[in-house]
């Protein structure tokens, strides 16, 4: 499972019980609602971090992965890259 995936599953997981939790309160259903995800958001800070440490760290390898791609894309349309050969003649 990717861990954007997991991550998101866990911050869903944690407005559910913690809004689970706030159902006997005697409050105003939409502060109820307010109240979770300002609880979950900052339960998620310190109960995911490392579930938010391998999603950053993915995403930083897919932004590099697409970064190299674009790099030599332009490469490979302004001419400057061969394949097989890794140098290329000055004469056009």
């Amino acid at each position: 499972m990717s861990a954007a995936v997991k991550y998101t599953l866990g911050r869903i997981g944690l407005f559910v019980v913690v809004f689970l939790a706030l159902l006997p309160v005697d409050l105003n259903f939409f502060l109820k609602i307010m109240l979770a995800l300002v609880f979950s958001a900052a339960a998620s800070f310190f109960l995911l971090r490392g579930w938010r440490d391998e999603m950053a760290e993915e995403m930083a390898g897919a932004a590099e992965r697409r970064r190299t791609e674009k790099e030599r894309l332009r490469a490979a349309l302004a001419g400057d890259d061969e394949p097989g050969d890794g140098s290329k003649s000055a004469s056009r």
